[in-house]
C-alpha cells in the first residue's frame, strides 16, 4: 500500500502551496503588501500540473477504479470525488484568469481574486479529506494484494498517464521553485 503514502504525501505538498496562495492572499488584503505576481503564477501553475493533470487522474484511473469494481457500494463517493477532479479543473482556470485580470487591472481585481483562492483551497481541502477519511479505509478493506500492486506502480513513477515520460523531477522542481520565491513563512527568500 505505499500508493497510499504517496498520496497523502501528494496531498501535503498541496497543502503547503494552498496555504502559502491564503498566506500570500491575506498579507495582500490585511497589511497591504505588494502582489508577487511571479510567485502567485508559480502556485498556481503547480496547482494546475500536479494535482489537476497527474494526481488525480491516477486516483480516477487506478484506485477509484478497482474501488468501484470490488466495492460497488463506493460508487456514489467515487462519482461525487471524480466530478470535484472535474470541477476542480474548471476552478483552476478561472483562478488563472482571475490572476490575469488581476496583474492587468489592479487593485480593482484582487477582491475577486482572492475569493478565488479562498474557495478553491476550501473546496481542495474537502476534496482531499474525503479522500483520506473515507476512500482509503474503504481501499484498505476492499482492495486485493494484487490490486494494491497496480496501484502502487501507478503512483510510484509519478509517469504521466498521457506521456508516458517522468515527471517526478518536473514537479519537485517547480516545488522548490516556490519555496525559493516565497519569504518565510512559506519559503526561503528574503522578506520583502
Amino acid at each position: 500500500m505505499q500508493a497510499i503514502a504517496i498520496m497523502q504525501d501528494e496531498h501535503r505538498a498541496l497543502a503547503a502551496v494552498l496555504h502559502g496562495l491564503l498566506y500570500l492572499v491575506r498579507e495582500i488584503r490585511d497589511r497591504g503588501a505588494a502582489p508577487d505576481f511571479e510567485l502567485l503564477g508559480a502556485m498556481l501553475h503547480y496547482i494546475d500540473l500536479f494535482p489537476e493533470r497527474l494526481h488525480h487522474p491516477k486516483e480516477d484511473r487506478y484506485l477509484f477504479a478497482l474501488l468501484r469494481a470490488r466495492h460497488p457500494a463506493a460508487a456514489p463517493l467515487i462519482d461525487l470525488l471524480h466530478n470535484q477532479h472535474e470541477i476542480g479543473a474548471d476552478r483552476i482556470r478561472e483562478l488563472e484568469q482571475r490572476l490575469a485580470r488581476y496583474r492587468e487591472g489592479g487593485a480593482a481585481e484582487f477582491p475577486e481574486f482572492a475569493d478565488a483562492v479562498e474557495a478553491y483551497a476550501a473546496f481542495h481541502w474537502d476534496h482531499m479529506r474525503r479522500e483520506e477519511h473515507d476512500v482509503i479505509p474503504m481501499a484498505r478493506e476492499h482492495l486485493t494484494p494484487t490490486d494494491w500492486k497496480a496501484i502502487d506502480a501507478a503512483f510510484a513513477g509519478h509517469a504521466d498517464p498521457l506521456l508516458g515520460t517522468d515527471q517526478g523531477a518536473s514537479f519537485e522542481s517547480l516545488f522548490r521553485r516556490i519555496v525559493d520565491l516565497a519569504p518565510p513563512p512559506i519559503g526561503v527568500a528574503p522578506m520583502r
